[in-house]
């Protein structure tokens, strides 16, 4: 399989560590690895690193470099600016069907957890064999509660079944996230899963679906591949990207009017890390369901205090007392106190700064 995996996102939502000079798909969020070298070290079963692409921007070249040193210089694809994922998986897709027009690709996030691998490739393997048959198809996660953040897909007929307890339904619909009692009627159905944004498909059929239904983004690959024929790709990218004069994701642009589109509901561990209490999630908790996670010799100090999480990548001691569900972020630039139910606020802070 080859893979593009996207790695363009500013994780504004993950202020003060996360920045635009330094976003958190680059950053040790779940272990004392970034996400983006987990993802690449995830995917090494089946998509060796000589048939992996990184999709991101010219600022974050040398961070992909330096992250992931035996990547070829060719396998990053810089976009001038950021266009929507339709755009950024058809750009690795005329990469790719340069090098073999029948190649199965499989698109995915740099910044993402996903804590079960052997399920996800498991997943993938059987992904790819549906994608074979001219699927375009999507991972949904299973879901556990009824989250109204997420995208939902609906399930219809099953399609093709798999040894291992997986199955791929053809799809009904995309829904934009509900409400919460929406989602817990989604729940109950056992006919929903949360849209993961990881999709596995033959070039030939996404580029194909793109040409239908985004036409616009279509002309722009038809220029980049002409580019990668006269062995001038970045020229090219630079040069027809600015056809591109609107946003547009795969989701809404392709997924959500094919006609052969699947999903395969799995478990794998997944988590988008989306806000500062998704971090915490990742994280054990003591007897007060405090939790924490420090990159330096730093110091916590907890009196009286309950279901809050520190994150430090400093030196200094962080003491708190008597007080509880807090999110507290200590840099060496910024310090952010949250109440942990109102994380997706930080957005708001950075767009203030």
């Amino acid at each position: 399989m080859y893979a593009s995996i996207l790695a363009g996102g500013s994780g504004t939502r993950l202020w003060p560590l996360s920045t635009k000079q330094l976003p958190k798909q680059f950053l040790p969020l779940a272990s004392h690895k970034s996400l983006a070298q987990e993802t690449v070290e995830r995917l090494a079963a089946i998509a060796p690193l000589s048939q992996t692409y990184f999709v991101t921007f010219g600022q974050y070249e040398n961070l992909v470099k330096e992250q992931i040193p035996d990547i070829s210089a060719e396998n990053i694809l810089c976009e001038p600016k950021g266009m929507g994922t339709a755009a950024s998986i058809g750009l690795a897709a005329v990469c790719i069907a340069a090098q073999n027009p029948h190649a199965v690709m499989g698109s995915f996030h740099a910044d993402h957890v996903i804590t079960k691998s052997e399920t996800f490739i498991s997943a993938l393997k059987f992904a790819e064999q549906v994608a074979q048959e001219g699927y375009l198809v999507t991972l949904g996660i299973e879901p556990t509660y009824p989250e109204t953040g997420y995208g939902y897909i609906h399930a219809g007929n099953m399609v093709m079944e798999h040894s291992q307890n997986l199955r791929a339904y053809q799809i009904k619909r995309f829904v934009e996230k509900p409400d919460r009692q929406t989602a817990e009627k989604y729940l109950l159905t056992g006919e929903y899963a949360w849209n993961s944004g990881i999709f596995v498909w033959r070039v030939d059929r996404i580029l194909e679906e793109i040409r239908q239904h985004v036409p616009q983004v279509a002309a722009v690959l038809d220029k980049i591949a002409e580019g990668i024929r006269q062995n001038r790709t970045k020229e090219a990218i630079q040069e027809a990207w600015s056809g591109l004069t609107e946003n547009i994701t795969i989701d809404t642009g392709v997924m959500e009017k094919a006609q052969k589109a699947a999903i395969i509901p799995v478990d794998i561990g997944w988590n988008d890390i989306g806000s500062w209490a998704s971090v915490a999630s990742l994280h054990s908790a003591n007897d007060e369901a405090n939790r924490s996670q420090l990159t330096k010799d730093g110091k916590i100090i907890h009196i009286d205090t309950q279901e809050t999480f520190i994150y430090s990548n400093t030196s200094r001691i962080i003491a708190t007392a008597g007080v509880h569900d807090l999110v507290i972020v200590d840099t060496p630039d910024s310090l952010l106190i949250c109440h942990k139910d109102q994380t997706q606020l930080v957005k708001q802070i950075t767009e203030q700064i």
